[in-house]
């Protein structure tokens, strides 16, 4: 009977060290999420397969990118700058934690060598280009920065199922306005009262009604003149 309250508490205390030990497991995904995934890939050819141009992050060496190889930089959140060997050419990103970009090398023919542009890929285009079977990850001889760059390629797959990065919703320019408007009446129905009219003066109705009055003074005026007789004229003799 005395062996049963300690198995008891031998079980009790077996649970709690399990319990204790769960959060920590926990939270070693949320450490990875911290960091934002920089993809850096280049097409397996013919042309320029010799040469293995530099990458560079912030002014800083991450690697030297071989023929048909690729890839990743774990960087902080936050503005960051990409260039190759030509520094004309380049990408600047507002790097977000826990998201994926896509970043591809290409050989610029020159007079007498080439150089390495870096291209900014859609998530999509890139993710498909980078599954593809010529591409292998890169030699850990041509990393220059280690601490920041993962070229084993289990690392590197489970970095490839983090989200891309959604694309920014740009609002719709909101339409102005219109100005006020009175609806044309349809044919054969008159305007309503409420209707205004532009464009048009009234005049004054007194002036027609003047008009008319002096009109009849002067057609009777003639009509009694034409009923009275003219006076005889006078006979010089008298």
């Amino acid at each position: 009977m005395r062996k049963f309250p300690v198995l008891l508490l031998v079980l009790f205390l077996s649970l709690f060290a399990a319990a204790q030990n769960q959060p920590a497991a926990d939270q070693q995904p949320a450490v990875k999420s911290a960091k934002a995934t920089v993809f850096v890939y280049r097409y397996k050819q013919f042309v320029g397969s010799a040469l293995a141009p530099s990458v560079y992050c912030d002014e800083v060496q991450l690697a030297r990118m071989e023929n048909g190889r690729y890839f990743a930089a774990m960087l902080d959140p936050g503005k960051h700058t990409f260039r190759s060997n030509d520094a004309q050419s380049g990408v600047e990103l507002e790097l977000k934690a826990g998201q994926n970009y896509f970043v591809r090398v290409e050989i610029a023919t020159g007079f007498m060598k080439g150089h390495g542009r870096l291209i900014l890929m859609s998530p999509e285009q890139g993710r498909y280009e980078l599954t593809s079977s010529k591409l292998k990850t890169l030699d850990s001889g041509k990393v220059a920065d280690a601490s920041r760059v993962v070229v084993d390629e289990a690392q590197l797959t489970q970095a490839l199922s983090a989200p891309a990065p959604a694309p920014t919703a740009v609002a719709a320019p909101q339409p102005k306005p219109a100005a006020d408007a009175q609806p044309d009446a349809p044919r054969g129905q008159p305007l309503s009262p409420e209707s205004s009219v532009t464009g048009v003066t009234l005049s004054d109705g007194s002036s027609q009604t003047g008009d008319q009055t002096s009109l009849a003074d002067a057609a009777r005026k003639a009509k009694l003149k034409k009923q009275t007789p003219d006076p005889a004229p006078a006979n010089p003799n008298q």
